[in-house]
């Protein structure tokens, strides 16, 4: 008889360890596809104002940035990749994406809508 409880009490203990764990990793793979849509609906209209390649920023005229939640205006960004820069010039139309890393605003993709 103790046996069976000793062998139930493992498998009670067994479930209710594995069973966060399952919905952890579901939590994990729908946080994931939801990153992933928010990053494909975050990509915002602008039109580039001026380029400084040299110090990798860019002044675009934008419109609202829906995932930072901020209206449009024109202003200064830092590009993380100054290579993208390249391909621009002022009047170009663009679509970017831009996010905060260290206060800062950083268009982490940029193309032009030619």
């Amino acid at each position: 008889m103790n046996t069976i409880k000793n062998i139930l009490a493992v498998s009670a203990l067994a479930m209710g360890i594995a069973m966060p764990v399952s919905s952890f990793a579901q939590a994990t793979m729908d946080q994931g596809k939801m990153n992933m849509s928010q990053a494909s609906d975050s990509m915002t209209d602008g039109e580039v104002k001026k380029i400084d390649a040299d110090n990798g920023k860019i002044t675009l005229k934008h419109g609202d940035i829906k995932n930072l939640d901020m209206p449009g205006m024109t202003m200064v960004f830092t590009v993380r990749d100054k290579g993208q820069l390249a391909k621009l010039k002022p009047g170009d139309k663009v679509q970017f994406v831009v996010v905060q890393e260290g206060g800062k605003m950083v268009v982490t993709d940029i193309q032009s809508m030619r």
